[in-house]
C-alpha cells in the first residue's frame, strides 16, 4: 500500500521492537508512517484488544487503505508482516471458545490521536522495583497532560477514553467493508 514494496515499513526484523511492549511497538510503527508517509497516517489504527476484566491485552497497527483492503501489522504474531485483515482476523480470534466475559473488544484509534495522546511511564511493568521484562532503550513516551495513561487505552469502557470501543463483529466489519 506504500513504499516500494508494497508496505508501509521494512521488514519486521527491521523494526523497533521490544518483547512485552506491544503498545509502545504499536506507537512507534504509528510514529515510523507520520514521519515517512504522512499522507496515510489517517489510514492507520492503533487497535488496543482486551476484555472487560483486562486479564490480557494486545496491541496492532491496521492499515485500510482508501480501496477498503485492510492489512495488520503484528510484531509478535507468527503471521506475515503484514496479514490481510480477513486472514489475520479469522486466524487470531475465536470468541467461541471463550466464557462471554472473556470476549475480546476492540478499542479502535486513529494512528495520529494515538500519537498525540498515549503516555505510559512503564510502571505497569514493575513489580517490587524489578522489570517483568527489560524496556525499551529509548525514552518513555509522554505527552504534555500524561506520563501514564494506558489502563485508559486497554479499558473496553465505551464511557472513556479514546477512540471506539467495538465487538469482534463490529471489529470485522469495520475492517473488512470499504
Amino acid at each position: 500500500m506504500a513504499g516500494a514494496c508494497g508496505s508501509l515499513f521494512p521488514p519486521r526484523e527491521e523494526c523497533i521492537y521490544t518483547s512485552c511492549y506491544c503498545e509502545e511497538n504499536v506507537w512507534k510503527l504509528c510514529e515510523h508512517v507520520q514521519s515517512r508517509y504522512p499522507d496515510l497516517i489517517e489510514d492507520c489504527y492503533a487497535v488496543f484488544i482486551s476484555n472487560q476484566f483486562k486479564t490480557d491485552y494486545h496491541v496492532i497497527l491496521i492499515q485500510k487503505s482508501n480501496t477498503g483492503n485492510a492489512e495488520v501489522y503484528d510484531l509478535d504474531s507468527v503471521l506475515e508482516f503484514p496479514t490481510p485483515f480477513l486472514d489475520y482476523s479469522s486466524q487470531t480470534f475465536r470468541n467461541e471458545q471463550l466464557k462471554q466475559q472473556y470476549h475480546r473488544k476492540f478499542r479502535v484509534i486513529r494512528a495520529s490521536e494515538y500519537l498525540e495522546t498515549f503516555a505510559s511511564d512503564r510502571s505497569h511493568m514493575l513489580k517490587d522495583g524489578q522489570w517483568l521484562a527489560p524496556p525499551p532503550i529509548y525514552p518513555c513516551i509522554q505527552t504534555k497532560e500524561s506520563i501514564m495513561n494506558l489502563n485508559d487505552f486497554i479499558s473496553v469502557n465505551p464511557s472513556f477514553g479514546v477512540g471506539e470501543v467495538m465487538t469482534l463483529q463490529a471489529f470485522n466489519f469495520h475492517f473488512s467493508c470499504g
